[in-house]
């Protein structure tokens, strides 16, 4: 599959790979228990952060299935890391993508996820050529949900209780968006 340039610019933002001075900027996110909410995973400590600082390092290519271009969204006046954002190759076979995100609450309400997500799906569509991409997110997390609904993308499936996650069984949602549909936007 084709792989995007790096770094990728919008008017506000840089999405770039992640580099180990990330981690602690990172930590301020990831270590807060109303980001980690709603993810597989609870708040992490410092030393599981530079783990996945490290780690992220390395997904920058769609190759094979599983694969993930992971990206640092940095504001472009102030170099601040806002968030990441994420594309995985869900079906090479499909040409079908997953996108993901997540950001300090400190910038909700700004459009930097939106204007992110925007130069994601772009980069899933125009660039590495995918048919389709969605976004599957626990189904109480509104602010996701209307993100997805933002980024012109549809609900297309609502699965009740299908995951335990943090103690809990979690509803799901699929949000999902064709590339003929992201072309006629």
């Amino acid at each position: 599959m084709p792989t995007p340039e790096l770094p990728l610019t919008t008017s506000r933002l840089v999405l770039r790979p992640f580099v180990p001075e990330d981690a602690e900027a990172l930590y301020k996110i990831q270590s807060r228990e109303d980001v980690t909410k709603y993810l597989y995973w609870g708040p992490r400590t410092r030393e599981e952060v530079r783990q996945v600082v490290a780690d992220r390092m390395t997904f920058t290519t769609l190759n094979d299935v599983g694969d993930r271009i992971v990206l640092a969204v940095q504001l472009r006046a102030t170099g601040e890391l806002l968030g990441d954002v994420n594309l995985g190759l869900v079906s090479a076979e499909h040409r079908t993508g997953e996108i993901g995100y997540i950001f300090h609450p400190d910038h909700h309400g700004h459009g930097y996820a939106n204007e992110a997500a925007l130069e994601i799906l772009r980069v899933g569509f125009e660039v590495i050529g995918l048919h389709r991409i969605v976004a599957r997110l626990d189904a109480d997390n509104t602010a996701s949900a209307n993100l997805a609904e933002r980024l012109g993308m549809r609900k297309e499936a609502h699965f009740r209780k299908n995951e335990f996650v943090q103690g809990r069984w979690a509803d799901e949602a699929v949000y999902a968006l064709l590339a003929e549909e992201w072309k006629a936007r």
